[in-house]
Parts: structure tokens; C-alpha cells; sequence
């Protein structure tokens, strides 16, 4: 008979790991949900959405199936003999424990937690112990989930053994996780633009943006046609050159050569053309501002750039609006 297959579980002791002593102490992992009450009773996965919808109706629609999903797997799925890995936020530590019982319901033990499965600690190592990969995957944004890409690390780890982490490795996991986190924060800023400042506010915003790069401007009304949107220059006044005439579009999709010559057609000798877009550029539009020395052509990609270039100049409603914080992060091309 094949021997049973060791699943390797990751699970938070909430946001702010308020369940730690809880987990370290009594020797449990737990799930909170507490107003949902004795699990023990629901069989199937429609169970545990209804369940939770009913004791959680201020849930979005979209977060019910995860929540429903983790606690199902936590219930049924989990077996005595699995293996489950806490990375600790106290004490930075990574620890890893064996399931030892089933499926049981404490409110009495804590209140906040009360879904529990006894379990044996094994181990505690630093994180240093383990790939950077390794420590992506149990960084997992849900309470519980399961770990697959690196298991052969907590399991060696749990035996008492470390395996050998390469230069070559490391590299490209971290290259991977900065790629990731670099994208999720563009596609964040470009999607808020999106939703936040539809029509001409976007143009109040890059109107900012110009500022910030040691521009003055000034916001033309809205017209019917969409026209110039900005007139942007550096002396006080607005007569001296360079004055660049700037058109905003908030659309998402693309901006063809028509549109762009449109508004070369209202740049005058000695001015310059801007066109913004979050969208992008025909190849044929990209063709004709690169036939005329003074007109300039910005996507969503390279505004973003700027953005993030300038954005400790913005003032605090934009800040608001596009909330980013300074992080640093591994730089895979600079050799240890």
C-alpha cells in the first residue's frame, strides 16, 4: 500500500501575528472566522460559503469563496501526520510543526481564534536558513495555504538538515520576487489613475506632475473636441520658450495617428507637443511623432516612470491618491 503523501501546509497567526503565543504556547495552529461557529458540521465547500456569507454579510462577494476555501481545507483537508510551516512575525523565526489531531472547535481556549488542530513543534530556524523563494512562497497573502514550489526545503529542514542555497538560485528568485513587486506597484498606479481620474481630472494631475518637474502650467478649459489640455512653460509669465502644449487622454486604449496629429496641428513654430496617454501608441503614431523634433509622445509605462521619479514631490492629495511607500529591495545585478 503507497504510504500516505505529506502535504506541507503555510499559516499566519493573523495580520499582525496577535495569534503567536497562542500558536507557540499551546501548541495549536488556528483559523479565526469566530462568528461562524463549529465547523465540524459542514461537509462541503457550498457549506462553508454559505456559512460564511450569512455570519459575514459585510464580506465582498469575491472574498467569500478564499475565506470559505481556507477553511474548508483547514477542516477536511488537513490530516494528522501534515506538516505545517508559521513564519513567525514576533521573532522573525520560521517554524515548523507536525500535525498531530484533527479538526477541533476552542472559543474558550481564545475567542478570536477558536478553529484549532493540535500540532508538535519540530524545529525553529532564522530565515536565513532558507531560500529567498523559499520565504516568497510562505509570505502568502492568505491565512492558510499550501506550499508546493518549495517543499523539499521545510522538509529537509524538518529532518534536521539545510539544503545548500546556489548564488545562481538566489539570483533568480529574487529577480522573479522584485520583478513581481515592481509590476503590482505599476499596475496599481496606472489602474488608480484609471478609476480615480476619468476625463479631465487627469489632466489636473499631470498638470501636477509638470510641476514637479520645475514646469509652470496652466489648464485650458474643457473644450468639446478634447484640444490642449495644459500650456506648460518654465518663466513666470508664459512667454518665454519653450511653451509645450500638452494633450491628456485617460483611456486605456490605443491613441492612433489621426489623434496625434490633431494635436501637432495646434503646436506653432518655436512650441512643443506633448500627448499623455495611460493607453498606448499606434506604430503608426509612434512613426509620425519621431518624424517631428518637437513632439513628444508619453504612454502609461513611462508616465509611471516619471511619476515614481518625481513623486516625493507630489503634494499630499496626490499622495493620498496614489499611496506608495519607499521599500528596498535585493538588486540581483550588483555581484555580492
Amino acid at each position: 500500500m503507497a504510504s500516505k503523501e505529506i502535504i506541507i501546509w503555510g499559516i499566519h497567526a493573523g495580520k499582525t501575528g496577535d495569534a503567536d503565543t497562542l500558536f507557540l504556547k499551546k501548541e495549536v495552529v488556528a483559523l479565526g472566522w469566530p462568528l461562524a461557529g463549529n465547523l465540524a458540521k459542514f461537509k462541503e465547500r457550498e457549506e462553508f460559503k454559505t456559512r460564511i456569507a450569512e455570519t459575514y454579510p459585510e464580506s465582498k462577494p469575491g472574498s467569500i469563496p478564499i475565506s470559505a476555501g481556507q477553511l474548508f481545507r483547514f477542516v477536511h483537508e488537513m490530516k494528522p501526520g501534515d506538516i505545517v510551516v508559521y513564519p513567525s512575525k514576533h521573532n522573525r523565526q520560521v517554524n515548523i510543526a507536525r500535525v498531530e489531531g484533527d479538526y477541533e472547535y476552542h472559543p474558550e481556549m481564545d475567542e478570536h481564534y477558536p478553529n484549532m488542530r493540535n500540532v508538535k513543534w519540530k524545529t525553529s530556524l532564522p530565515r536565513t536558513s532558507f531560500s529567498q523563494g523559499a520565504l516568497f512562497e510562505i509570505g502568502s497573502a492568505m491565512s492558510l495555504f499550501q506550499v508546493k514550489n518549495y517543499a523539499e526545503e521545510y522538509l529537509a529542514a524538518i529532518e534536521g538538515k539545510l539544503l545548500p542555497i546556489t548564488r545562481s538560485e538566489e539570483d533568480e528568485t529574487i529577480g522573479n520576487v522584485v520583478e513581481e513587486i515592481e509590476q503590482t506597484a505599476r499596475d496599481f498606479i496606472l489602474k488608480r489613475l484609471a478609476q480615480q481620474l476619468k476625463g479631465h481630472p487627469l489632466a489636473h494631475f499631470v498638470a501636477h506632475l509638470l510641476q514637479a518637474m520645475g514646469y509652470r502650467t496652466r489648464i485650458a478649459a474643457v473644450g468639446p473636441d478634447g484640444g490642449i489640455d495644459i500650456i506648460a512653460h518654465k518663466d513666470e509669465l508664459g512667454f518665454e520658450p519653450p511653451i509645450v502644449k500638452v494633450q491628456v487622454k485617460s483611456s486605456e486604449g490605443n491613441i492612433g495617428e489621426p489623434v496625434v496629429s490633431g494635436l501637432y496641428g495646434k503646436v506653432s513654430q518655436g512650441e512643443f507637443g506633448l500627448f499623455i496617454t495611460l493607453g498606448e501608441f499606434t506604430s503608426q503614431a509612434v512613426s509620425f511623432a519621431r518624424s517631428k523634433s518637437n513632439l513628444r509622445l508619453i504612454d502609461g509605462d513611462e508616465l509611471v516612470d516619471l511619476i515614481l521619479q518625481h513623486y516625493e514631490q507630489f503634494d499630499s492629495y496626490y499622495k493620498g491618491l496614489l499611496p506608495l511607500k519607499r521599500v528596498y529591495i535585493p538588486d540581483e545585478r550588483v555581484d555580492a
